[in-house]
Parts: structure tokens; sequence; C-alpha cells
């Protein structure tokens, strides 16, 4: 009697080991999401993390890692007119006019304008052709295997894909530059040219408004990569990063990235094991538990428990609702 107890317990929480795991990849709509533990590099939770898929937008944390990487924050780049022409979202920038390499960096990483990472390409290699064999050889020693880029900005072109676990890797190695780790942590900001031309931008995360844990992060969009999102929050004393691609719209993205905290919450309480869930896509392969590259934390953001949708859907800006380039 004791044995036929013991098995149906046994069953029981296997049968409920089993249904939780699966509704927790339910709950994820994006084709390709990722949790990952920063200070051990492994994934708490993914869903198709390592599938190829158009990275939009995240392109340009690699555009301001590589454009620091050469530039001082304080200087001056006019405005080209290849650059003024590229297709972008607002803030339009005029051929002509002189920005800091600071504010262009904002531009790109707050409200995603395209013209900001061609005129930083620019000012880095001459033309955005050689500045993206530097952005491809900078993701290569990242260690985001699979990742390649094929502009500054994240605007739709073949041969350019990123994963879900390469923007965990790139989204840390990105918080080891102060000016970027600032910039996707500044809510709202107000650009100068040196003409005296003035731009109020407003982040595109709408996160930063509603969830105190946020550090940051940086979203995209384009029809074919649809909506992605990349960041970096705190649950405790432990740093996270989530990464996710393909989402239908802006609503559900924020809801798939509340819903990776929360399990990376449970995961690393102790109450769920770490899951990687794998569908029929394409292109998938193993998960990996190669280290992100850890980088110092100064800064410490109180951690909040996730709103709900509802609460989110209050608190969200209008901005990039209306975004409907590569942002």
């Amino acid at each position: 009697m004791k044995v036929k107890m013991l098995f149906r317990a046994f069953l029981s929480a296997f049968m409920f080991f089993i249904f939780f795991n699966f509704a927790l990849a339910e709950e994820i709509t994006a084709p390709s999401a990722v949790a990952v533990d920063a200070k051990t590099g492994k994934i708490l939770y993914g869903k198709n993390p390592h599938l190829k898929l158009a990275p939009a937008s995240t392109t340009k944390l690699v555009t301001a890692m590589v454009a620091l990487d050469n530039l001082s924050p304080e200087k001056k780049i006019k405005i080209s007119n290849i650059s003024a022409k590229t297709q972008s979202v607002s803030p339009k920038l005029t051929a002509g006019d002189i920005y800091t390499v600071r504010d262009l960096v904002y531009l790109a990483l707050m409200r995603s304008v395209n013209s900001a990472t061609v005129a930083l390409a620019e000012a880095v290699s001459g033309n955005e052709k050689d500045f993206v064999k530097l952005m491809n050889d900078k993701v290569k020693k990242i260690g985001a295997n699979d990742t390649r880029f094929i502009n500054s900005s994240g605007l739709p072109g073949e041969g350019q894909y990123t994963t879900a676990y390469d923007l965990t890797k790139i989204m840390a190695h990105a918080l080891s530059y102060p000016l970027i780790k600032e910039a996707i942590n500044t809510r709202v900001y107000l650009v100068r040219s040196e003409e005296g031309k003035e731009h109020f931008i407003q982040n595109t995360n709408h996160l930063l408004w509603s969830e105190d844990n946020m550090i940051g992060g940086k979203t995209g969009y384009t029809r074919t990569a649809k909506h992605c999102f990349v960041s970096a929050s705190r649950i405790g004393n432990r740093l996270i990063y989530t990464a996710v691609l393909g989402d239908a719209n802006r609503d559900k993205l924020w809801q798939d990235t509340q819903q990776l905290i929360v399990k990376a919450d449970t995961i690393l309480s102790g109450k769920s094991e770490p899951i990687v869930h794998l569908t029929e896509e394409k292109h998938i392969v193993k998960a990996s538990y190669k280290p992100v590259n850890k980088v110092p934390e100064k800064q410490k953001i109180k951690s909040k428990k996730t709103s709900n949708s509802k609460k989110l859907k209050q608190k969200k800006t209008k901005n990039a609702t209306n975004n409907t380039k590569s942002v």
C-alpha cells in the first residue's frame, strides 16, 4: 500500500512538473525567447533560443559599441546627405546639421533613429559598408557566433540575422559601456544640434515606466523581423538578460518580457528547473551554456514584481506604439 501511495505521489509530482513546464513554454507567444543568468551564463528559460531571425534595431547596440570604440562621445559629426536620406523614424536629421557622438548614440538607442547610426558609421569608417565589417568582427569577439549584420541600423536585408541567445551576449557586453548603459536607462532626453535645433525624444522601451527592476533594453521592429527586444533586469541581487524575437505586436513583446522575468525569478528561487523548449522550427540547435561576458554592475535597481498587462497598458507611452519602421 505504501509503495502504491509513493508511486501515485511521484506520478502526480511528475505530471505537475510536465504540465507546468509545458504551460511555461506556451505562455511565450514569440517564436524565440530566452532568459539568461548573468552570473553563470546559463539559460534559465529558452524557447528556440538559437533560432536565427532578423535582428531589426537591436542591431544598434553593436553600432553604438563600435562607434564608442573609435570615437569620443564629445566628437562633433556633420550629417551627410546619405545619412539624412536613410529611411527612419522621427526626428528627421537634416544634412549639414552637426551633433555630438553622445547625442547620436542617444538618438540611436532611445528613439532608434536610423540616420544617427549611418552618421556614426560614416564618422568611423567613411562609409557604412566598411563599418559593418567592424560590427561583424565585434560580435565574433563577443562570442555571438550566430549573428551577422549587413547595415548599421537593422533595416531589412538578405543575410542579416541574430538569435535570442546571442542578443543576451551583446547586451552583457554593451553594459560595460557607461554611455550605452546610461542611454538605455533614460526615459526622456533633449538632443540639440550645434545649429540650435532641439529634439525631445522618448525611450521606446515601455517597461522603463512600469518595471523598477528594468536596467534597460533595446527594441526593434521591421515587417520582416516583427517586434524584438533585448533587456537587462535585476531580480533581487541577481542580474538577468532577456531577449525576444519575432513577436506579433508591442503588447505581446512587453508581456513576453515580463513572463521571462517571472520565469527567471521562479527558477532562481528554486521553485522550478531551467528549461529549453524547442519546436519544429528550422535552424534550431542544442542549447549552449557558454558563459555570457560578465560585467561589473555598480548601479542597483530595486526589484519589483512585474505588473499585469492592464497596468502596463495604462502606463505605456505614445511614441513606440506609432513606430512603423525600424525601431
